[in-house]
């Protein structure tokens, strides 16, 4: 979960100036999120026989999933909901998968052309986390 809290901190306390100086109220508004059920996390592991239903189901670091668990997911959309696959094939940390067999490539292959399906691809420069960020990704 503490990626999601990472990227709500940015979001909510975007003034690179004064990030961070007032830290209990800025965990109080994420807390308040959470308990108002705004956003609700969960494991993966407990999507088994759900038909999830009006929700936007987002799935980050989806690079890191197998096309198994990318289709278990997929699979589980009931009406009304919608699924947004975040990743970066080039940062996969999982040691069976590469950057053409992980979860994200593979449901960007097979679900390319569907009347149900939006894939947006951005570039290094609309997305690096910080230049020793990609020079990590060019060299490692």
């Amino acid at each position: 979960m503490r990626p999601i809290i990472d990227n709500l901190e940015q979001i909510l306390d975007s003034d690179e100036e004064n990030r961070y100086e007032d830290e209990e109220a800025l965990r109080d508004k994420i807390q308040e999120i959470f308990e108002r059920g705004i956003i609700q996390t969960e494991a993966l592991n407990f999507i088994r026989g759900r038909s999830i239903v009006g929700t936007y189901l987002i799935i980050d670091e989806a690079q890191n999933m197998t096309p198994n668990q990318v289709k278990g997911i997929i699979t589980r959309a009931g009406k009304g909901t919608k699924i947004i696959l975040l990743g970066d094939p080039m940062q996969i940390d999982k040691p069976f998968l590469d950057e053409k067999t992980n979860g994200l490539s593979y449901a960007a292959k097979y679900m390319k052309g569907s009347p149900y399906c939006c894939q947006l691809t951005l570039s290094a420069e609309e997305c690096e986390r910080s230049v020793l960020a990609m020079d990590a990704i060019t060299r490692l």
